[in-house]
Order: structure tokens, then C-alpha cells, then sequence
């Protein structure tokens, strides 16, 4: 199969490349490697059985709600490779989305809400999560329109993602990371009580070959559906790496939604998760250490 993953370098590009690397005929583009994704676009005409698009300016929460406007820049990067695809006709296009997609007044204290896909209605948006939302929501209706016009488009929206290889400037790792080198105080930013949804970046990627081999129609939430607090993610660290610990919340820094959780039932139809939270804090410790 002839396949296309622009961001190839980054964290969820390395794994689609592992995971497919196996008889594939794989073109990589990535800025880190000097191929600007935009500059492809304009000058490719090859056709693809299988498009992943990755292509972004990405970071945590400090990038989202610290440069705003950076974050924007992915809006020209969809609609290149869009534009792209509609000259080119591949077989089948991965667009990511996320869940910073949906509507923030679903995700505040005490509302307990799963995040269902039907949550998002492109005909009617909702506030989603900043610039970064904002991006996003614009790429599911770029996508929208590109099957109107032929395209297969499978859109995805991935909750927390983490793995053994990802940049500090994520929470997991940086828990991870403060875990196997005993800090004390352990910090934490915001109050610790917000939720999230972790999900092993090996089994993002299954569910998501999983779901292009099956053709499985229309947005799918991609989440173990496990609320968990960063409270709750750092013991479960410090428990696993074996000391006892303070805990120190930073109340300035950025804390963003309350709770984020996905409904993963449309992903659990045709793939069920392989890597439990606790084996993942596992993998990720021996890997530091």
C-alpha cells in the first residue's frame, strides 16, 4: 500500500510508521527533516492509497494557552492538504481532530459528562477548547466538505494521548518523569482535581487502522473512556516508582477544562484497548529509567 504521514517525526507519526512499517511503501514529510508539509502540498501530485495527516504546530497546555496564535497556523496546513487531496484523489484520508473540539460548557466541575460524538454538531458549534479548538473544528468541516466532493475522510478525535517517548512538555511524561526522580514536593499544575482521558499511543493507532480497514463511518472518540485526575495519575505514578511523596499544586499555572472524558463506545464496537493506564505508567517507568 502506498501511504502518506505528513508530521512523520512527531509523537503519534513514529508510531503510525511502526506500525505500518511492514511491506508499506511509506513517503514521510516533516519540517523537522526539511520538507515543509505546505510546500508538498503545492507541489505533489502523487496519488496515495492511504493519506495521515499530522502536519501541526503542537505542545501542551502552555503552548495552547500561552501562543494562541501559532497554534492558528494549523488552519492553513489543513486546508493545503484538503485542497491537496481534492487534486489528487487518495483512496483514503486520516484527518485527527480532538477532543479540545468539543464544547468547554460540556466539560466543567461536576458535570460528569462523557463526551459522546454526537456532542459535536458542525451545523451548529459550540465554543470549543481556544485557538486550538477552534482549528480543529474548522478541519472536521474541511473534511465534511471534501466528502461531499468524493473524498473518504475518516475523522478521529483523540483524547489524552501518552507513551514512553513523548515530549515533557506533556503531562504524562512530566509525571513520569518527576516519579522516577523522587521530587519532593511532586507538583502538579491547577488544583490536581481536573479529569482527563488517557489512552496509550499504541492503541490510538490500532483503533485507527482498525477503523480506516473497516470503514467504519463518521467521527470516532478515541479513549479508554477512564476518568482520571491528575491527582489520581500521580499517585498511581509514585505507587508504581515506590516512594512516598508531598504534593504541590500550582494554582497559576495553566489548568484548562474541569473534565474531559470520553464515551468510547463507537471505538469499543470494533477495537477494544490493549494498554491499561497502570501497564502504561509501567512501560513509561522502565523507559526513564
Amino acid at each position: 500500500m502506498k501511504i502518506l504521514i505528513t508530521g512523520d517525526a512527531g509523537f503519534v507519526g513514529r508510531e503510525f510508521h511502526r506500525q505500518l512499517d511492514n511491506g508499506n511503501d511509506i513517503t514521510c514529510v516533516d519540517i523537522v527533516n526539511g520538507l515543509d508539509a505546505r510546500k508538498f502540498f503545492a507541489e505533489d501530485n502523487t496519488k496515495f492509497d492511504l493519506v495521515i495527516h499530522l502536519a501541526a504546530i503542537v505542545g501542551g497546555r502552555a503552548t495552547i494557552e500561552g501562543n494562541p496564535l501559532k497554534v492558528a497556523t494549523d488552519l492553513a496546513i489543513d486546508s493545503d492538504m484538503f485542497q491537496w487531496a481534492l487534486r489528487t484523489k487518495p483512496d483514503h484520508v486520516v484527518y485527527y481532530s480532538s477532543s479540545a473540539a468539543y464544547p468547554i460548557d460540556l466539560q466543567g466541575y461536576g458535570s460528569e459528562h462523557k463526551l459522546v460524538e454526537d456532542d459535536i454538531d458542525l451545523d451548529n458549534v459550540r465554543l470549543p477548547d481556544l485557538t486550538y479548538g477552534w482549528a480543529k473544528l474548522t478541519g472536521e468541516i474541511l473534511a465534511k466538505y471534501a466528502e461531499q466532493e468524493g473524498l473518504r475522510v475518516h475523522v478521529f478525535r483523540p483524547f489524552s494521548g501518552y507513551g514512553e517517548d513523548q515530549d515533557l512538555t506533556y503531562p504524562f511524561p512530566s509525571f513520569i518523569h518527576r516519579g522516577v526522580h523522587h521530587y519532593d514536593p511532586f507538583f502538579i499544575w491547577g488544583t490536581g482535581k481536573q479529569v482527563r482521558d488517557f489512552i496509550h499511543i499504541e492503541d490510538v493507532v490500532a483503533a485507527t487502522i482498525k477503523a480506516v480497514e473497516l470503514d467504519v463511518p463518521g467521527p470516532v472518540n478515541l479513549g479508554l473512556g477512564r476518568p482520571t485526575t491528575f491527582n489520581e495519575l500521580a499517585e498511581l505514578v509514585c505507587k508504581e516508582v515506590g516512594y512516598t511523596t508531598t504534593y504541590e499544586h500550582k494554582t497559576d499555572a495553566p489548568e484548562g477544562v474541569a473534565y474531559r472524558c470520553s464515551d468510547s463506545s463507537k471505538m469499543l464496537s470494533f477495537y477494544t484497548p490493549k494498554v491499561s493506564l497502570e501497564e502504561g505508567i509501567r512501560r513509561s517507568v522502565l523507559k526513564f529509567w
